[in-house]
């Protein structure tokens, strides 16, 4: 039976979500250059694959996060994924700015995360970690405890591993950059050549350049 992480990249493969282009490569915000991009708020706009994603997230949390009284979402893209999930568990929902709005209340956090609650973090895509953890950070300063992370993608490097264990948060995902790349040399959508040049991007992927 494939696992999940084989089946969810097959699935962001065939929506084109993920787009490798080691020739061409892009550029981050970050300014990083990079040979792969992920896109996988590309999920909502497929009613099927926006349910796989819901439910499978939803899962995780139940059988990984079973005393989760709360799911936070990391603003943008994991808010309406957060929201469906939370909906779907009958939970409590909120979201976390990347930083205070600047008028009104100034919330950095969006709905009711009320001390000593017990939180799961809803995220898109994780690269460097940085504002998902922001955002666990912002959470545990309301008063609340992070009990995990659930994300849709992560590249895996080894930056951001390092993080989370500093910050002590477990993260699981649903796929990872491994299961893509395998995913996409299976069907023909990179060669063997690509192969040694991703693995040497995602080695130091703030440095390379093409």
């Amino acid at each position: 039976m494939k696992t999940l992480e084989k089946i969810f990249a097959a699935k962001l493969l065939n929506i084109k979500a993920i787009k490798l282009q080691p020739n061409n490569p892009f550029t981050w915000a970050s300014g990083w250059h990079s040979p792969f991009y992920c896109d996988n708020r590309k999920t909502l706009s497929y009613p099927g694959l926006r349910s796989f994603v819901k439910l499978e997230t939803a899962r995780i949390v139940m059988e990984r996060f079973p005393e989760a009284e709360a799911i936070a979402g990391v603003a943008t893209g994991a808010i309406p994924q957060g929201a469906l999930v939370a909906d779907a568990l009958g939970l409590l929902f909120a979201y976390v700015r990347s930083k205070p709005k600047d008028h009104g209340l100034e919330n950095l956090i969006e709905g009711e995360l009320r001390p000593g609650m017990k939180v799961v973090v809803v995220e898109d895509l994780i690269s460097t970690g940085g504002s998902s953890l922001k955002a666990v950070e912002a959470i545990r300063r309301n008063g609340c405890e992070v009990i995990g992370m659930v994300a849709a993608y992560t590249y895996g490097f080894h930056e951001a591993e390092e993080a989370f264990k500093a910050a002590k948060v477990t993260l699981v995902t649903l796929t990872n950059y491994e299961a893509v790349v395998a995913e996409a040399l299976r069907i023909g959508y990179i060669s063997e050549d690509d192969i040694d040049l991703l693995h040497e991007w995602r080695k130091d992927p703030a440095n390379w350049k093409k």
